[in-house]
């Protein structure tokens, strides 16, 4: 499987993750098989990734709406026509502000604009060189735009919550316990990123460390 494109491959990859970790079978069983999670490669997903990161769902769809608003079609020259005090009065922190020019500048170089011709390897140390870009928004563009099926956001923190509640774990794993809890899961970390998911948005009460 080169891509995780369908519910026909997602399957597949359930079937081994249950193989190699049992506890997988309920999230299926009460729940279902989870959405992919599809969105066209380019810069504006990567910038909506970026977007969301470390802030509340309600607070991204704002600062996103915000920012459709002013830039439009999210073309790599429009976003660095916009300084950076512009991008931090829609709302992005000066952190992201930059990333956003990191990342057109890549788009407007080529580095990315074929993206779905790299391999997920390539792509991902070429989103990780753009200042700002950690291994989880790399990560989660690959998952999204990719399809890639073997994604791991491991810093991920509902990830993190709903590892510890499925596996019975005495704490909230750390992103590199979660690295060496999901080595059994290759080459379908994505589709068990996809489960974990699935069982966060289910459960019932989350208490924060």
């Amino acid at each position: 499987m080169e891509r995780l494109n369908d519910i026909d491959d997602l399957k597949v990859a359930v079937r081994s993750l249950i193989a190699a970790e049992p506890r997988f079978s309920a999230v299926v069983e009460h729940h279902g098989l989870p959405q992919l999670r599809h969105a066209a490669p380019g810069l504006q997903s990567l910038l909506r990734i970026v977007t969301d990161q470390l802030i509340s769902l309600k607070a991204g769809e704002s600062i996103w709406a915000r920012l459709t608003t002013q830039l439009g079609s999210f073309l790599p020259e429009e976003i660095m026509a916009a300084s950076h005090d512009d991008l931090r009065a829609l709302g992005l922190s000066a952190a992201k502000a930059r990333t956003f020019h990191a990342a057109a500048k890549a788009f407007a170089a080529g580095d990315l604009e074929e993206n779905l011709q790299l391999s997920d390897a390539v792509l991902y140390r070429r989103l990780t060189g753009i200042t700002g870009i950690g291994p989880w928004t790399a990560s989660i563009y690959l998952l999204m735009t990719h399809r890639a099926v073997d994604a791991w956001p491991a810093a991920d923190l509902a990830l993190q919550y709903a590892a510890k509640d499925l596996l019975a774990l005495g704490e909230r794993p750390s992103p590199r316990r979660m690295v060496v809890l999901a080595e059994p899961w290759r080459p379908y970390r994505s589709a068990a990123a996809l489960l974990l998911w699935q069982h966060y948005r289910n459960l019932r009460t989350i208490t924060p460390d």
